[in-house]
């Protein structure tokens, strides 16, 4: 089992992501605890108000939401029963045995898992103090369940340890290879349900990774205009192979509208996951300079896709980080400048050096060698300019003086007219 704690600063938004996917069919609200009722009992007003009620009594918690997730093995297909049986261990070894809280089992992902929605704030209004909860607490909590409950171990397994960072259950579709649509169609209802994205680019940042793209034709074509959307098969380079399906085709009926209603749903607070995946860029910037490609192959260690959007000339003009852990699919430019395609251009000064060169190369005739040395000679000028620049920034200003100092000047010329009197 691998447990996942996030905090927000909005139990409603939660509680409205699990509610949504319950009215996709994705999901299914199976218990609670500490409640007046049974979950099937009261309507999702109730549940929610419940939630907020308890909060409004500690108006200095900002972060009061927590939303938590407990993944099983794919082989592990549990009832109900004993799904909220484990909810109920695990919230009562972490310390949130008496608080309410809401459990719904998710069939959106290639494994089993539930997600429980509670609060910090205790009945008589004091804070719950989460700090490394997930480092004690929780790992407690989930080596005590393994056993009690007898689950797959999530500790010296490969193919576990990892469950969450792995993409989805798919794999790449090859044109030819396999029945286009029901290959398709495996990996759409394997993505679509399963990743946080806003826009048709974003969910093509994580369809790419498996050779698809949704395609709503050019703005003067019958399909944009009528509001359509079909799918195609890409291949290595991107380009579209064989006919086009339709989405209303596809027996999950993944058509434009389908996927505007999915983006409403992954609109909202996305602070951990910007925090995630900058984090994880900075550190392979920590060490000595890097390239694209280092870069790209660090990230997906960590479970993070960098896709390159480039134009016909080869030229980068978009970054989008597909992040497998947390699901969530974001541009360069929502994670800050320093992230965008510019942002890593300039952090990666090698590439940018090596294309002039490489490209030096390439033009015909003679004086290679004089062309790979301009190259670096106006590289090599622009490092001493900013170098110059920085040894000669005062590093303080004139007018601050400390007031001591200004003090005892003062006094001298007292002093001093004071004797000429």
């Amino acid at each position: 089992m691998v447990a996942v704690i996030k905090t927000g600063h909005s139990v409603r938004s939660i509680f409205h992501y699990n509610e949504n996917k319950v009215k996709e069919g994705a999901a299914q609200c199976i218990g609670e605890g500490n409640y007046p009722a049974s979950a099937k009992e009261l309507s999702a007003a109730m549940r929610l108000n419940r939630l907020l009620h308890q909060n409004a009594l500690n108006g200095n918690v900002k972060r009061n939401s927590v939303h938590i997730s407990l993944n099983f093995h794919p082989s592990e297909k549990y009832a109900d029963e004993k799904l909220l049986k484990i909810a109920e261990a695990y919230m009562e070894k972490i310390g949130f045995g008496d608080q309410p809280y809401l459990v719904y089992r998710h069939d959106d992902a290639g494994h089993p898992h539930i997600h429980l929605v509670s609060i910090k704030v205790r009945e008589d209004g004091s804070r719950i103090d989460m700090q490394n909860i997930g480092r004690n607490q929780s790992e407690k909590a989930r080596r005590e369940i393994e056993n009690d409950f007898n689950l797959v171990r999530a500790e010296g397994r490969k193919s576990e340890e990892m469950l969450l960072i792995k993409p989805v259950s798919a794999s790449k579709v090859s044109y030819g290879r396999t029945e286009s649509k029901r290959a398709m169609a495996g990996v759409l209802s394997s993505v679509l349900l399963s990743y946080k994205y806003t826009s048709l680019a974003e969910l093509n940042a994580v369809l790419q990774l498996y050779n698809i793209r949704a395609d709503r034709g050019s703005e003067d074509s019958r399909i944009f205009k009528a509001g359509g959307l079909v799918y195609r098969i890409l291949d290595k380079e991107g380009k579209a192979l064989g006919a086009p399906i339709k989405a209303s085709d596809f027996a999950m009926k993944p058509t434009l509208a389908f996927l505007e209603k999915r983006y409403i749903l992954s609109t909202g607070e996305k602070a951990f996951e910007k925090k995630r995946i900058r984090s994880a860029v900075d550190t392979v910037f920590l060490g000595k300079k890097t390239g694209m490609d280092r870069l790209a192959a660090k990230l997906k260690k960590e479970g993070i896709d960098m896709v390159l959007r480039k134009s016909d000339a080869g030229q980068l003009y978009g970054i989008t980080y597909v992040d497998h852990v947390t699901r969530c699919v974001l541009n360069g430019s929502a994670l800050g400048k320093n992230y965008s395609a510019k942002g890593m251009l300039e952090r990666c000064p090698r590439t940018a050096e090596m294309k002039e060169i490489s490209k030096a190369e390439k033009m015909p005739g003679n004086g290679i060698e004089e062309q790979k040395l301009q190259a670096v000679e106006t590289s090599s000028e622009e490092v001493s300019v900013k170098l110059l620049e920085k040894l000669f920034k005062p590093e303080w200003q004139p007018d601050n003086v400390p007031a001591a100092l200004r003090r005892k000047h003062r006094r001298r010329k007292k002093r001093g007219g004071s004797e000429l009197n």
